[in-house]
């Protein structure tokens, strides 16, 4: 196990199922991307969904099978997990969606669902997280106790979903289960992301928000804007949505300022206004962006950290 003298964990044995995302370094200019540096639990990559914007295209660009999901070897996933959990001294989250969705395997005769979160709740301080598109949540209703279990859903406005998250199911349907997992008593976030300036943005995104409101309150909201690092951009067949990016940083192009700014502010104000709610933050975003909120980046609350 490799620690710093704090005891934070940056991998386990190889890094190949557990490692620290720290590609993110500490912010020094106005247009510095900001992103904790959380845990992932790699047991797995790809994607069944085929949303024309991933990231997971140009990651997985030389790779023969592309984005088509490979599950890693059980036996070593599990011998790190426990060597983690066991040795793991900090409270930490792992997530199990950064290379792949979630829920992908649900469908399979071992479900990472019924697989991984037994082990979790084998302890009280460390959460899994799982990040999804999907609505296949049979597994998860079955499972109990879950106190260690996070999951997070991953939604759009109506409008931009139908557009560019190919095969992926309707963000009604994304709602509809996050609402079954809440009133089983699991932790539910929720990732607005990436946020796309289309026609008439303000009434489909505060839409999305009614939408959400009307289900459940989620305990954490997470927004980010439309980016795409070249790589991804390469690796996309349909780069429709590559006309709204307009300005650089240090995660790739980016939404100009000024309209991320009023997307974000327009999405913030009507939570805080209609809905009274004040927890979220925001995703691979500047510096320049969360000080003209008037947010402090050093209090985040985003979607894969406590």
């Amino acid at each position: 196990m490799s620690v710093t003298e704090t005891k934070t964990i940056n991998k386990i044995a190889d890094g190949s199922i557990i490692t620290r995302f720290n590609r993110t370094p500490l912010p020094l200019k106005s247009t510095d991307v900001i992103c904790p540096h959380f845990l992932e639990l790699k047991w797995a990559y790809g994607c069944p969904f085929n949303c024309a914007w991933c990231y997971l295209k140009g990651t997985f660009r030389f790779l023969p099978t592309k984005t088509k999901p490979v599950i890693k070897d059980s036996g070593k996933i599990e011998l790190h997990t426990r060597r983690f959990l066991q040795e793991a001294k900090t409270p930490e989250i792992l997530n199990s969606g950064e290379l792949a969705d979630s829920l992908m395997s649900e469908c399979s005769d071992n479900p990472f669902s019924k697989f991984i979160i037994p082990m979790f709740e084998e302890q009280n301080k460390h959460k899994v997280l799982f990040v999804t598109k999907s609505d296949n949540i049979k597994n998860l209703l079955e499972i109990s106790p879950h106190n260690q279990t996070i999951i997070s859903f991953s939604l759009n406005a109506n409008e931009v979903a139908n557009k560019w998250e190919q095969g992926a199911p309707s963000v009604g349907r994304r709602i509809e289960a996050a609402q079954k997992l809440i009133q089983a008593g699991y932790e539910v976030r929720i990732r607005i992301d990436p946020i796309v300036p289309v026609p008439d943005w303000g009434k489909h995104y505060t839409n999305l928000i009614k939408q959400i409101f009307n289900s459940f309150i989620p305990s954490r909201i997470t927004l980010g804007s439309l980016r795409g690092l070249q790589t991804t951009i390469n690796g996309s067949k349909d780069r429709s949505w590559v006309e709204y990016l307009k300005e650089k940083s240090n995660w790739g192009k980016k939404i100009d300022f000024k309209t991320r700014y009023d997307t974000y502010i327009t999405i913030i104000n009507h939570l805080r206004k209609t809905y009274y709610y004040n927890e979220f933050g925001l995703c691979k975003e500047t510096l320049a962006m969360w000080e003209r909120l008037g947010m402090d980046y050093r209090k985040i609350k985003c979607n894969c950290i406590w």
